[in-house]
């Protein structure tokens, strides 16, 4: 599958046509091909930290740090980022509760704030910092809500930080969270965990190793997965998933979920 992707190459028409932000779509009803458009804004700065991008008519400024992994832009927030503005129709974020999963920077997050979303990003302890300070320096209309920045590690005390009964929400969205890492069980577990019936996943990653395509067949087992899109320049693959009420029944969610344990090395 990755193959194909690397040896895609848009024929000139195509290309202007895929400027239009969605990409063109491919035949029947397969994902979007779309191609990554330069959001970074070039602006001079005395930090080589700092990237400038232009989402939904809005300067965002995002801080970044080469000590972990969470405080880097990766291309599945971009993906998904362009994909959340210019498909507003099919995912109208207005009005609606949002959780981001491995917020990183927290530029997922802060462009679903500005596209009308009441949002709750979260990530490891040693992220919040920066995070909350991306989130803070670029929400400052009245008219937008700025997103609440929480601490969620995959898997642990989900009951007890995030009770079910109070904590629904319309989408769980997250980019990039699958990589080489010990977490993926963790992860999965805490994706089913937030998706109730009606909660939309949205999930946009950078297809590198063959445990992606592994834990893309785990969500696959538990969600009615749609490829929405594909970026074939950056090997970025954007998928939504839905859940039914037999997925979600009180024993499937409190007690440890044996596909996603599967995953755990």
């Amino acid at each position: 599958m990755a193959e194909e992707e690397e040896e895609y190459e848009p024929s000139e028409d195509e290309s202007e046509l895929q400027d239009n932000v969605y990409g063109s779509p491919t035949t029947g009803s397969g994902p979007r091909i779309c191609k990554m458009l330069e959001k970074w804004v070039p602006k001079a700065s005395h930090y080589f930290d700092k990237e400038h991008y232009c989402y939904a008519g809005h300067q965002i400024t995002i801080q970044e740090s080469i000590e972990t992994f969470g405080a880097v832009v990766w291309p599945g927030a971009l993906a998904l980022c362009q994909y959340l503005e210019s498909d507003q129709e099919e995912i109208n974020l207005k009005g609606k509760k949002v959780i981001e999963i491995g917020a990183g920077t927290g530029l997922v997050s802060i462009v679903a704030s500005i596209l009308g979303a009441s949002v709750t990003a979260t990530d490891l302890p040693e992220v919040l910092e920066n995070l909350a300070f991306n989130v803070s320096r670029n929400i400052h209309d009245k008219n937008i809500q700025k997103p609440e920045v929480r601490k969620l590690v995959w898997g642990e005390n989900l009951n007890e930080d995030f009770p079910r009964s109070t904590h629904r929400y319309d989408f769980v969205v997250a980019t990039d969270v699958v990589y080489h890492h010990t977490a993926l069980g963790p992860l999965l577990d805490t994706m089913s965990y937030l998706c109730q019936p009606g909660t939309v996943l949205l999930w946009a990653n950078k297809f590198r190793f063959s445990t992606d395509y592994d834990f893309l067949d785990k969500v696959s087992n538990i969600f009615n997965v749609t490829h929405l899109a594909e970026f074939p320049d950056s090997n970025v693959k954007l998928f939504k998933g839905t859940v039914s009420n037999l997925n979600l029944n009180p024993t499937f969610v409190d007690q440890a979920i044996p596909i996603a344990n599967e995953i755990k090395e």
